[in-house]
């Protein structure tokens, strides 16, 4: 492992955080159909554990993934959502960058669980919906109308939080499975991993 990044870092980084959020932003389009949005904590994670485990064969600096989480929580905050996902990008970013190195960012459990840390940075996007809820939804009935705000509002008591938890983990738990899956049946016999 090195210790410093070095430019190709940053441009692999640049290139798999585009690939992620290409892949998460338009996963995340099927939320505007409320009962989809109490799912995305579950399929965003599998969909985007591919370019994910892809990423992690050219990680080998401590920080990489750290600097890929606060760049999405930074692209999730341009396109309009609180602070709160700026926090939990940065955050869990760090500590899954922290537990993918102690597996030397080859070790499957560790990857698997620095993947699971990792993708809980969705959970910032979902804070505002259980705890932001009159400011969260004022702005969902200003954008959407009442019929999905009031939708989405009886879909998603505060005990739905803790199930989005839940969901992020089997979703990221799955996605790695596949990504692993996908990596070893196409990346490499194409030679990209």
């Amino acid at each position: 492992m090195e210790n410093k990044l070095k430019a190709k870092d940053l441009i692999n980084i640049g290139i798999f955080t585009a690939i992620y959020f290409v892949l998460f932003f338009a996963t995340g389009m099927i939320g505007y159909i409320p009962v989809m949005l109490v799912f995305l904590p579950l399929l965003c994670p599998l969909i985007t554990g591919i370019p994910f485990m892809l990423f992690l064969t050219k990680v080998k600096t401590f920080g990489m993934i750290t600097i890929m989480g606060t760049i999405l929580g930074i692209l999730m905050f341009i396109t309009g959502h609180t602070w709160t996902i700026l926090a939990s990008g940065a955050l869990c970013g760090i500590v899954g960058d922290l537990i993918l190195k102690s597996g030397g960012y080859k070790g499957w459990k560790t990857s698997v669980a620095g993947y699971v840390v990792f993708s809980e940075w969705i959970a910032g996007a979902m804070i505002p919906l259980f705890f932001m809820r009159d400011i969260y939804f004022a702005q969902i009935r200003s954008g959407y109308g009442d019929t999905y705000a009031d939708s989405l509002m009886a879909l998603t008591p505060n005990w739905v939080f803790a199930a989005m938890i839940v969901m992020v983990v089997i979703g990221a738990v799955a996605g790695a499975f596949l990504g692993r899956s996908v990596l070893k049946k196409h990346f490499k016999r194409a030679g990209i991993a």
